[in-house]
């Protein structure tokens, strides 16, 4: 990029404890490298969006590097950021398109067009904070309500992996040894192992999986003839969206939990740098907004900021936006891989299943964690009972019905905490906190 140029720092500067900030670099070599620690890192989750959803998870890799590249001009190269696959989509995706757990989502195109529309919003959103602030936001969507809405998102999934990903008994328990494996990987390891534990436990989990199917005979083997088959390179599996008012009303409202997300990186990355990005949340929005866009118009998932690269930032204090440029290039590489879908494609559904379940639970206990972060005050009624409805609402899949379309679970979960906060608002009740709503992704 010639007319963006980072200044060099010399790696020495991390010994003496120093950071690198946005606008510098260390030399290319280490930079290189920390973007594949970027892409490491990002790379569970983005790919196991895509899987729970059916849709292609080449595509999603390989948008998910265009989706940062895009995030980097918009910002102007001045907030670090990765930009990997939204959990919040998959609850709407799978409501809208019946996707039963398995293989290629057949309806995928009425879920492209949704998460369009979601980007659409997302857009508007981004504009209008750039014309007038973040207040407006913050004051909607205070951390009780995002906290319970980012908690919803987990909550709401928990059916899945148990009720659709283990056929049988033996897939139940190796459900279970997943688990285990990615809870003694995340308490037990440290450093980038530790960085990686869903990946790593997903491995070893897989590895157990095989030894106790392919070698002992005890469930259904694992395939592994279409990894062989597959070529090196080709491109993925594009799909074109469809536009659906029902699926884009089910799915656009994912915009403001995306919003939130944003939001709290942003507050995040400001606080360990020490610079204020305020200024470029605007940006920010648009560029996600953009981003989700073009990944849902090609058969891409939607996208947002990814905790986990920021979780790595803050290990190495290393801010700097051109490793974000080198990790969205590796990215891109690996979409147009067809050998490295296929690898994706041959891990057994019960150690996809095991790994769903943590990380539903942790979007689940990020939401927790956000009432805890920003100190909620549950002796007030007006938190207790917001929290409270969201919760059950968001789990139970309560729906309602305007005429021909429904608005299922984590939308009325969603809209019920806003309106519900906005209304009680009004009473006699102290006024919570005011703090910036963190999210989860």
């Amino acid at each position: 990029m010639g007319m963006f140029t980072w200044a060099e720092k010399p790696a020495q500067v991390l010994q003496q404890g120093g950071v690198i900030g946005p606008e510098e670099r260390l030399p290319w070599p280490q930079t290189a490298a920390m973007g594949v620690q970027h892409v490491i890192a990002m790379f569970g989750a983005t790919v196991l969006a895509p899987i729970l959803m059916g849709f292609d998870p080449n595509v999603a890799i390989l948008m998910s590097g265009v989706g940062t590249l895009i995030f980097f001009l918009v910002t102007g190269g001045k907030v670090p950021s990765y930009l990997g696959s939204s959990f919040a989509f998959i609850g709407v995706v799978i409501a809208a398109t019946a996707y039963a757990g398995k293989g290629p989502n057949t309806n995928i195109g009425v879920a492209l067009g949704g998460i369009i529309a979601c980007g659409i919003v997302y857009t508007i959103i981004g504009f209008i904070v750039q014309a007038i602030g973040t207040g407006w936001i913050e004051r909607f969507m205070p951390p009780v309500v995002t906290g319970a809405v980012v908690a919803v998102i987990g909550l709401n999934l928990a059916g899945i992996p148990i009720k659709n990903m283990a056929a049988s008994s033996f897939d139940s328990w190796m459900q279970a040894v997943t688990f285990v494996c990615v809870a003694l990987v995340a308490v037990f390891t440290r450093g980038m192992v530790q960085r990686l534990l869903i990946l790593v436990g997903l491995i070893v989990a897989t590895i157990i999986y095989a030894l106790l199917t392919n070698g002992l005979g005890m469930g259904k083997p694992m395939d592994f003839s279409g990894i062989a088959s597959a070529a090196w390179f080709g491109a993925p599996a594009f799909a074109a969206p469809v536009f659906s008012a029902p699926a884009m009303l089910l799915i656009a409202p994912v915009a403001v939990i995306l919003v939130a997300e944003n939001l709290g990186h942003i507050k995040a990355v400001t606080a360990m740098t020490g610079r204020n990005l305020d200024a470029y949340m605007g940006r920010a929005f648009i560029g996600d907004g953009v981003a989700t866009m073009v990944s849902g118009s090609v058969g891409g998932t939607g996208v947002t900021t990814y905790a986990e690269n920021i979780g790595v930032m803050a290990a190495t204090k290393i801010y700097s936006t051109a490793i974000f440029v080198v990790a969205a290039v590796i990215a891109i590489v690996l979409g147009f891989s067809p050998k490295f879908g296929a690898v994706i494609q041959a891990i057994p559904l019960p150690v996809m299943g095991g790994v769903s379940i943590v990380v539903f639970g942790l979007i689940a206990a990020a939401g927790a964690k956000i009432w805890v972060d920003n100190r909620v005050d549950f002796s007030d009624n007006r938190n207790l009972i917001v929290a409270a409805v969201t919760l059950v609402l968001g789990t139970g899949d309560f729906t309602l019905k305007f005429g021909g379309f429904s608005l299922g679970g984590i939308g009325t979960a969603t809209f019920g905490a806003i309106l519900l906060y906005a209304l009680l608002s009004r009473g006699g009740s102290r006024p919570a906190a005011q703090a910036a709503p963190r999210a989860a992704r």
